[in-house]
């Protein structure tokens, strides 16, 4: 007997008059608004101008939703395209299904191109919004509650996950709550990249790299104990192998980037006012400034020095004079 567990919503979509509210819609959407705005804090503080990072999200995230769905659909193509299946299917985004390595190849094949309308370095951009991608991801993984999907192997742990679904095959009970190990996990992550480049003060991608590859530390094991039907490859799910290989090709980078590209871009949007370049801009100029007061002090002092001297030798010359006379 279960003394607690986690309930699953009774259904995941609410209808105000004819309209519908989806939870998984709410989730994704909620999500990119806090991966805006915590990018924009960011971009800003790096030296970039308010606004730049929303414009920028108009190109990324309709790229980036549908690179995840065409993710899901070719991985998973059996559930849309197989007999009895209808392929329309497909298109219900809003029924979940979308796949984070297509959204975030997709999303920066939209962010490359919005930041190259703007002469903007894509990765500082990607640095700036790597934690919010990540917080987003872990406010998007509530989604898959509602839908009741994306779960564990069955367990009676207390925090375990009720499924009380059966339809797509799923069979009620207890389970573990994969979706809620991967949103606790990508808040780590966050709040690991920001440590990270407050500390090291990442630059030239690296903050995203530091991302991508402790994200897929975390995506290997979590997808490792989900139940769901998938794809193996030697025994392991496929997600499984592509946490592996993209990790190693984010550390790759992470070591690569360091030798070659020390330090942080000092520059991140060509015409931008404040932020570091600014503030170190003004803290010359303001010594600048010191030394042309005391230039104009020295000089005051001699001019005034000279002129005693002037005064000191007339009269001696004068007394002089008296003197002869």
């Amino acid at each position: 007997m279960e003394l607690a567990f986690i309930p699953s919503p009774s259904r995941g979509v609410l209808y105000l008059g004819p309209v519908p509210l989806r939870g998984y819609a709410f989730c994704i959407i909620i999500g990119v608004f806090v991966a805006v705005w915590l990018g924009n804090k960011r971009w800003i503080a790096r030296g970039g101008r308010a606004g730049t990072v929303a414009d920028i999200a108009v190109w990324a995230v309709p790229f980036g939703l549908v690179g995840g769905r065409l993710y899901h659909v070719i991985t998973d193509y059996q559930l849309y395209f197989s007999e009895g299946r209808d392929w329309v299917d497909a298109l219900k985004i809003w029924e979940g299904g979308l796949g984070i390595w297509g959204a975030i190849a997709f999303g920066a094949l939209g962010a490359w191109i919005g930041c190259r309308r703007r002469g903007i370095p894509m990765p500082a951009y990607a640095d700036a919004v790597a934690p919010g991608i990540a917080f987003a991801q872990a406010i998007g993984r509530w989604g898959n509650w509602f839908n009741q999907e994306l779960y564990g192997k069955p367990t009676d742990l207390p925090w375990a996950l009720e499924i009380t679904s059966s339809s797509d095959g799923r069979v009620p009970g207890t389970y573990h709550p994969t979706f809620l190990y991967e949103s606790l996990w990508c808040i780590g992550v966050a709040f690991l990249v920001i440590w990270a480049d407050r500390r090291f003060r990442l630059g030239h991608g690296r903050a995203f790299a530091l991302y991508v590859a402790a994200y897929c530390a975390g995506r290997a094991w979590i997808e490792y104990m989900r139940v769901d039907d998938a794809h193996h490859i030697l025994g392991l799910r496929l997600n499984v192998w592509t946490a592996i290989l993209v990790f190693l090709l984010a550390v790759a980078y992470l070591v690569v980037s360091s030798k070659k590209r020390p330090g942080r871009e000092d520059v991140v949007e060509p015409g931008a006012s404040g932020g570091p370049a600014g503030d170190a801009d003004g803290e010359a100029g303001g010594e600048r400034e010191d030394g042309d007061a005391e230039g104009e002090d020295g000089k005051a002092v001699k001019d005034g020095d000279a002129a005693k001297d002037g005064g000191a030798e007339d009269a001696k010359d004068e007394a002089g004079s008296a003197k002869k006379t």
